[in-house]
């Protein structure tokens, strides 16, 4: 394959350098990203399937689940396909404007995902706590209401942010040594004031994971009381149960999202292949686990998912 030239003609371009260091084995990675990436594709594409299919899916749990499985196919769609463009075909050419466009796409459905994860322990909160109203209060127009201000939320947050991106001036100096558009990378390339920037970065950052984690852990809280209220053991397990699927998707959220930003932050010992890959891997393996967990945890969707898989 002829070398890239890592100098940009158009001034307006950046350039994407997959995974330096590693570049001979970008053909052998892209394998396990590919499979990676189908698998979650298909998971969350049959789960949006079969719930849109059965009516008896159509409840607050499996429709906040399917605005879950959009967010997981967005983000995972957002960096995959440049990726792999990248590793087979070596085009590392990105515009200015397709950068900061990934860069608002990624983070503002990353704020979207933590908030729908918000939603969904609201959604166990009453289901435990106050069932006999659950369908009242849970309703299909009041679901979609919350869906919107999940996505009004993620816009408002990181639009600025965007914006206060797009005024800063670059470097003649325009590669970026990852596989995706980030915030923290194109502040790297920046020769002007990065102040307002950072500022605005890390309070958003803290007001996002710090609020919705502080709402998620109220609302277990609220439920272990509920439970604990409870006299039958039976019914303290069925209760229980019913969160099972949603601890563990909030588990494979926040901890390696917690994991990867604390080592591109602070783990400047560690070889910059490492970070790349593990940014890669978090944006993939956690929208195709998600269907798994839910489809593992919950019987009724199972089954359903089964009778669908057997007719194709």
């Amino acid at each position: 394959m002829a070398p890239f030239n890592l100098t940009p003609s158009n001034p307006s371009t950046f350039i994407l350098m997959g995974i330096p260091g590693l570049e001979a084995a970008h053909v052998w990675i892209s394998i396990p990203f590919t499979m990676f990436y189908i698998l979650g594709l298909w998971g969350n594409v049959m789960l949006l399937y079969v719930v849109s299919k059965e009516q008896t899916l159509q409840k607050p749990m499996y429709l906040l689940l399917c605005m879950l499985a959009l967010s997981d196919i967005a983000t995972s769609t957002a960096v995959v396909p440049k990726t792999l463009c990248i590793f087979w075909f070596n085009f590392k050419g990105i515009t200015v404007g397709g950068c900061l466009t990934q860069t608002f796409f990624l983070s503002m459905v990353s704020v979207m995902h933590s908030a729908i994860l918000v939603t969904m322990a609201f959604d166990r909160y009453v289901a435990i706590c106050n069932p006999l109203r659950y369908a009242t209060i849970l309703r299909k127009g009041r679901i979609a209401k919350l869906g919107l201000l999940c996505l009004i939320k993620a816009v408002l947050f990181i639009l600025p942010m965007t914006l206060l991106l797009s005024r800063l001036p670059f470097c003649a100096n325009r590669i970026i040594p990852h596989t995706f558009c980030e915030p923290i990378a194109l502040v790297k390339l920046s020769c002007g004031d990065i102040t307002l920037h950072r500022t605005y970065s890390l309070v958003i950052m803290f007001v996002v994971s710090v609020l919705d984690l502080s709402l998620i852990v109220l609302s277990y809280g609220l439920i272990i009381r509920a439970v604990l209220r409870i006299s039958s053991k039976k019914a303290h397990q069925k209760a229980l149960n019913t969160c099972t699927a949603h601890i563990c998707v909030l588990l494979t959220y926040y901890i390696p999202g917690l994991f990867v930003n604390l080592t591109h932050r602070f783990g400047q010992g560690i070889a910059s292949h490492v970070h790349i890959i593990l940014a890669n891997l978090y944006l993939l393996i956690s929208p195709m686990l998600n269907p798994v967990i839910y489809g593992v945890k919950s019987k009724e969707l199972r089954d359903k998912l089964g009778k669908y898989t057997c007719r194709m």
